[in-house]
Formats: structure tokens, sequence, C-alpha cells
């Protein structure tokens, strides 16, 4: 799986329309945006421990995105899935709205448990707030 960080607000208009353009960011550089597993959490905060409103984890299998998903060379020269196009949201495999916080809770446990497949956690009640 690759994983696509977005506004929960972005994630859900996209969702409504069926695919994904792609964050500012994203479009000012010409391709979306993704991470690899293991990229996961360092792009999360580097990037989105300043964002105040819910995030989206998106998890897409690469293989469905064809040949408009390039593997190319980014931050400390790892390679890094950049697609050129738009994402139909029919590709997303699962998805977790949170807010940063609750992502970077516990060494970032929620994510980690979202990227081992296993679903998302009810963050809520993990919290005792449910």
């Amino acid at each position: 799986m690759i994983y696509k960080i977005a506004l929960a607000d972005d994630w859900s208009q996209a969702m409504r329309r069926g695919a994904f353009a792609g964050s500012a960011k994203d479009k000012e550089d010409g391709f979306i945006h993704f991470s690899a597993a293991h990229q996961l959490i360092e792009t999360l905060k580097l990037h989105y421990s300043d964002v105040a409103c819910a995030l989206a984890l998106v998890a897409v299998e690469p293989d469905a995105l064809g040949d408009a998903l390039k593997w190319e060379p980014s931050r400390k020269g790892d390679l890094f899935p950049h697609l050129y196009g738009p994402l139909p949201t029919e590709t997303a495999r699962a998805t977790l709205i949170a807010f940063y916080q609750s992502l970077a809770d516990d060494n970032f446990a929620a994510v980690r448990h979202f990227i081992g497949g296993r679903g998302p956690l009810n963050l809520a009640s993990k919290r005792g707030e449910a």
C-alpha cells in the first residue's frame, strides 16, 4: 500500500466527485504526493504537525494507479510515490480520519495499526471520549 495524507474536508469533497485532484502543494508540484508505509509517520511529523483540522490517511494499492504512478527521489534521496493525474477515490482501500494529535498519541500507534492493515482504531473510544 501507499498512503495519501489529505485534509479530511478535501477528501470528503473528492469522494463526492469521484476523484482527488490534489492539495495546493500537489498542484504546485504537478503531481499528487504519496508516502510508502515506512515514510508515512515522518511525512506526518514534517508536514502536518501544525494542521488544526482533521486529516484523512488514505491507503491505496499502487498497482491500481497504473503508469501514472512514478517512484521518484525526494527526501534524503528516498524514492517516493508520485501520481501524475487525479486519484480516483474508488482506488482507496481504507481511510482513517483523525486530528494530528490523535494520530501522534502513543508514538503514532493508530498510524502503525492502520499501516498494519488492521483497519482504523476507534480513536474516540481509545481516548475515553466515546
